[in-house]
């Protein structure tokens, strides 16, 4: 790509334990080929050319990082986690603002637990949203047949699956309006399960981006197997 790509802060959510994973540790510590992957979900950003840092966001009682060699990372800085996922964004983005990060800069938000995002998955959300008034978020087109289900768990309509998206990270907001976003949903006790609902919420419509589908997110021993077999 010849474009010039912008530069950008992240924030990487990361308190969770991760129950389903059914592990002795939160599921960002769990090994993937010789590391855990939290440490492969960094190397997604380090080193690029545009960051400028990055905020990972850990619970105050957290055991595992501290042995890690990037804890001692000067590109990386620390912030305690929340009770929720936007409680710990909205930490990491006053990290950033300490950090001098300014209202208008963009901030990528990555789940923790998804290793294997792509360099030109990154630059195509960076290249296309670098002038959005909005921002956006990597997502793939559905392409299961979709089902809603009633209350007795019986079928009641088959949506059209055209019209629907699966949400990825990163997701990609102004620092500014992202903040303000989640502050104000977290005060009017609205259901914000990512950062684009926030926006969503506030009446702004975020720009879905393609990616890869292999961009998983690992939520079940399943997914750490796939990723192995790669």
């Amino acid at each position: 790509m010849t474009e010039t790509t912008p530069s950008f802060w992240v924030v990487i959510p990361a308190a969770g334990v991760g129950s389903r994973m059914r592990a002795d540790r939160p599921k960002q510590y769990l090994p993937l080929n010789g590391r855990c992957l939290i440490e492969h979900t960094l190397d997604c950003f380090l080193d690029q050319p545009g960051l400028s840092g990055l905020v990972v966001c850990l619970s105050p009682l957290d055991e595992w990082w501290p042995v890690l060699a990037c804890a001692t990372d000067s590109r990386i800085t620390r912030a305690d986690g929340g009770d929720e996922r936007a409680d710990s964004v909205l930490n990491g983005l006053q990290a950033l603002t300490s950090l001098g990060a300014d209202e208008r800069d963009w901030v990528l938000v990555h789940d923790a637990a998804r290793p294997n995002l792509t360099l030109s998955d990154l630059q195509i959300l960076l290249i296309t949203l670098q002038n959005d008034s909005v921002g956006g978020l990597l997502a793939v087109p559905v392409r299961d047949t979709l089902k809603l289900a009633g209350p007795d768990g019986r079928v009641s309509s088959t949506p059209d699956r055209s019209l629907f998206w699966q949400a990825y990270t990163p997701q990609m907001f102004r620092l500014g309006a992202l903040r303000t976003a989640l502050s104000d949903a977290l005060v009017a006790g609205a259901v914000i399960t990512d950062e684009a609902s926030a926006m969503e919420w506030a009446g702004h419509s975020p720009r879905l981006v393609e990616g890869r589908a292999d961009n998983i997110k690992v939520t079940r021993p399943e997914d750490l197997e796939f990723l192995r077999r790669r």
